[in-house]
């Protein structure tokens, strides 16, 4: 799964970063990687569910917790084991994608006409948004057996997290709502980040949604009588 998962989001980006041609960086003119890092959270949408669905909803259906479970190990490690395992491959799809930045950086006119820093802020909200969406994606794989049910309800936190909050703070008239609720959606602090400027308050923001989705994990694992 793991293997098939990052051979997609690796095809589908860089089909359209360099072959179709209304999203190809080629046909956009500027050095410069923004349709990437704006296409990347809605693949991590399917992406990181797909890696993380097995989790804990495979070990329900087989039965195999309880011999998880009778070991000398507590919950949190369970659940931190497991989620840095998909964290981990979180990880490993970003790393070839370097190959983007070492491209354009060859490409560019004069060579290395690139904004390295927003590079590199966006590398960092990439990884911190895998984050975020392995601790949902964790969260709702212990939450039922059934795989395809952590899929999709891991896709639609996940959606709801990094758009959903955008689009509710747009309803309302009161500016106080709308700063709430943009303050609460991922793509506000991503956005931030993206412009590579890495302010506190932004890593504060995903560390403390990954320890409440790790923490509701949790209390679901340690809830039940498996």
């Amino acid at each position: 799964m793991a293997y098939i998962t990052i051979g997609v989001f690796l095809l589908v980006s860089g089909l359209l970063l360099w072959f179709f041609p209304d999203t190809s960086i080629l046909e956009y003119g500027y050095a410069e990687l923004n349709g990437f890092f704006s296409l990347t959270p809605f693949l991590f949408m399917f992406l990181i569910p797909a890696i993380t669905m097995r989790s804990f909803a495979e070990e329900r259906r087989e039965g195999t917790y309880v011999l998880l479970a009778s070991r000398p190990i507590t919950d949190w490690q369970i659940i931190l084991a497991k989620y840095l395992a998909c964290f981990t491959l979180v990880l490993f799809a970003l790393i070839p994608t370097l190959l983007y930045y070492y491209s354009i950086v060859q490409l560019g006119l004069p060579k290395g006409n690139i904004d390295g820093g927003a590079v590199a802020g966006s590398y960092i909200g990439l990884l911190l948004l895998g984050a975020a969406f392995a601790a949902i994606g964790i969260f709702s794989s212990s939450v039922t057996k059934n795989q395809v049910i952590a899929f999709s309800v891991a896709v639609l936190f996940s959606f709801i997290a990094y758009s959903g909050f955008d689009s509710l703070g747009k309803i309302f008239t009161s500016t106080v709502l709308e700063d709430i609720f943009g303050w609460l959606s991922i793509n506000t602090h991503f956005q931030s980040m993206s412009r590579g400027v890495l302010d506190t308050r932004d890593v504060v923001y995903f560390i403390t949604f990954i320890l409440v989705f790790l923490g509701l994990t949790r209390i679901v694992i340690g809830g039940r009588k498996w």
